[in-house]
């Protein structure tokens, strides 16, 4: 073990450093938690930085920002995963971050946006056949994993279908399902989503015209609609 450590802090000759990263609005034990892990890894950790922090880090190495840029620069963060929405306000300048504003709902994601998808082909296959899916798990997690790969097909293109071999009491069920018809199920989401990002502005004392830049965190901002929101 203790050689392990010694190979792993010595990669291709040079020291190695960690910057330990924790979620948005974590308590202080968790931030505790993570910096005592990574030294029991025997990582050097130099700092525990936040998600927000971190995205914005990466943004400003991708557009090969200099640390000595003057002009501050607000980004914000917009981070929607596939359980959680987080929404940040971080200003850059001179190579400082600094977090100004923070909002968000842990109980919206991508699975919502699968959920609200897997409702609607329930209602039609009740329609179409008079029988009820939900009595059986092993269904509608066959039909929720097309859901997810129609909710996937629907950030490139306007249309697409599911096909499902045997799904209920041996029916196999087909549809299809729109951009349009996505985004109608998910509007409240969308909107709740919005809303936060204009109470984050609000609690950083900042209007739309007051951001630079918009870094989009996590796969569900790959929704048209979402993009389109921003």
């Amino acid at each position: 073990m203790g050689r392990r450590k010694a190979t792993d802090a010595t990669l291709f000759g040079l020291p190695c450093f960690a910057l330990s990263i924790c979620f948005s609005g974590v308590e202080v034990g968790w931030r505790n938690a993570t910096r005592d892990a990574g030294i029991i890894a025997g990582l050097n950790v130099l700092r525990i930085i936040n998600e927000p922090t971190a995205a914005a880090i990466a943004y400003s190495l991708e557009k090969k920002h200099s640390h000595n840029d003057v002009a501050m620069k607000n980004i914000l963060v917009f981070d929607l995963g596939g359980r959680t929405f987080d929404v940040s306000l971080v200003t850059m300048e001179k190579g400082v971050f600094e977090v100004k504003a923070v909002n968000g709902d842990t109980h919206i994601g991508g699975g919502d946006f699968d959920s609200r998808m897997v409702s609607h082909f329930l209602v039609e296959f009740k329609r179409k056949y008079d029988k009820d899916i939900s009595v059986s798990p092993r269904a509608l997690g066959r039909l929720r994993a097309a859901c997810k790969r129609a909710k996937r097909n629907l950030s490139s293109t306007t249309e697409t279908s599911i096909n499902i071999n045997c799904l209920f009491e041996g029916i196999d069920f087909s549809s299809t399902i729109t951009r349009a018809r996505l985004e109608k199920l998910n509007l409240d989401l969308f909107m709740d989503c919005l809303d936060r990002v204009e109470k984050c502005l609000k609690d950083a004392n900042m209007e739309r015209s007051d951001i630079h830049d918009v870094v989009l965190v996590g796969g569900s901002t790959r929704i048209p609609k979402i993009q389109q929101l921003i």
